[in-house]
């Protein structure tokens, strides 16, 4: 690959995720202190994102991957994103802002396997060059935390007061014009249908990786599978409540302290190929679920005081709950799927995790905080409890029911 190939490759990665981890984080924080939302409002504009997920099967499979250049609907997406981006930057309460914010994560989420096909559409060995890409868009996401609480300080308690927290939408929009634009001079990615032989297209069905439904025939995919969904719920405590739960205890620069998850998830992932072939599937699955369990357990007992540092290792334990859960399980995917149903099997888990399960989790989420919310603020001890709750339960069941098994780590 060229020089400069790399450097617009690497350019797009760390713009995307610059734009996503810029509002993301500090959106439950900005909806409950400043247009005065509900918990089970909150709850659904964060569900915007599984919508989002939802739909962009339809989107990228009906779309891109058949009648359009992957980095021209990139550019576009991201231009409207920019406009939507303004909109709930001017938005005064939660009626007018949800609207915009379900739009924009269903303009967003396609953009996620758009920038991967335009990154792989340049690659002649993706196995070795996608991993030092991909590696921007995290550090992206970790500036984009860094520069809100230690260059702006929008996320401090006064400024939040003062309503500065909007802004992280005005520097998104700027970021998604920029991304936007800098699409277009992105190397040409034609549609899939027009770059193999034969006139063979997609059916809907394989976009949705409804082909990979054959693989829950086999009792342990089957398990990790449900077992995948579940976990989504307490992980969606974590989207949702962390940085209001931060900001809200004293925690000063929540936001930026919030990339130490980012900066673990990049050393664990050197660290999981290493664990997945010394102790095998069943141990690594277990230690991310457990990890899951210490976490919010941290944060129930934790504070901004004297035990600051329980908070800080429930924050870098980020690296342990998505690695060794979420990554080893697309590993344990690819490896129990066919080669003509790997892609298929990879959409189905994103689909039913990141789909409905992160739906079903934000609207627990959202009750679970209104239930302990108050005058006063909130009784985190008692909201983190339940996500603990939760994933020691499922942590037990599939430990007494799944069956270890070798999967090869470079697959």
């Amino acid at each position: 690959m060229k020089a400069g190939i790399r450097f617009q490759l690497c350019l797009m990665m760390f713009l995307q995720f610059f734009i996503w981890g810029g509002w993301f984080v500090t959106l439950g924080t900005f909806l409950g202190n400043n247009l005065g939302a509900s918990g089970g409002e909150i709850g659904m504009a964060f569900a915007t994102q599984s919508w989002g997920a939802i739909i962009a099967p339809f989107i990228i499979g009906l779309i891109a991957d058949r009648y359009f250049n992957a980095e021209r609907i990139l550019g576009v997406l991201h231009l409207l994103g920019a406009v939507l981006m303004y909109c709930l930057y001017t938005a005064t309460d939660f009626a007018s802002f949800y609207p915009y914010v379900l739009a924009y994560m269903i303009a967003y989420m396609p953009t996620l396997a758009l920038v991967n096909s335009v990154s792989f559409g340049q690659m002649q060995e993706p196995a070795k060059e996608f991993g030092k890409i991909r590696v921007w868009g995290t550090i992206g996401w970790i500036l984009a935390g860094l520069v809100i609480s230690y260059v702006f300080s929008w996320d401090a308690k006064a400024a939040i007061a003062d309503g500065m927290l909007k802004n992280t939408f005005a520097l998104c929009a700027a970021a998604s014009l920029l991304l936007g634009l800098f699409s277009f001079s992105l190397p040409a990615t034609p549609p899939k249908s027009t770059t193999q032989s034969g006139n063979e297209k997609s059916s809907l069905g394989q976009m949705l990786g409804l082909d990979a439904l054959a693989l829950l025939k086999d009792r342990n995919f089957l398990l990790f599978f449900i077992s995948s969904v579940l976990i989504c719920i307490p992980l969606a405590f974590y989207y949702q409540n962390a940085n209001p739960f931060l900001t809200e205890i004293g925690v000063e620069n929540a936001t930026g302290k919030m990339t130490l998850g980012q900066v673990s998830e990049v050393l664990f992932m050197l660290a999981l190929p290493v664990f997945l072939q010394r102790f095998g599937l069943k141990l690594t699955l277990l230690v991310g679920m457990g990890a899951w369990v210490l976490r919010y357990v941290l944060f129930a007992y934790g504070d901004a005081g004297s035990a600051m540092a329980m908070l800080l290792v429930g924050i870098a334990l980020h690296g342990i709950c998505y690695d060794f859960f979420f990554v080893s399980g697309q590993i344990y995917t690819n490896a129990k799927a066919s080669d003509n149903t790997k892609s298929a099997a990879q959409g189905l888990i994103t689909l039913a995790t990141y789909g409905v399960g992160m739906l079903v989790g934000f609207w627990v989420a959202g009750q679970i905080t209104d239930r302990f919310a108050g005058q006063g603020g909130h009784d985190w001890q008692q909201i983190w409890l339940y996500p603990a709750g939760f994933a020691a339960v499922i942590f037990v069941l599939f430990l007494f029911s799944f069956k270890n098994e070798q999967v090869a780590s470079h697959e």
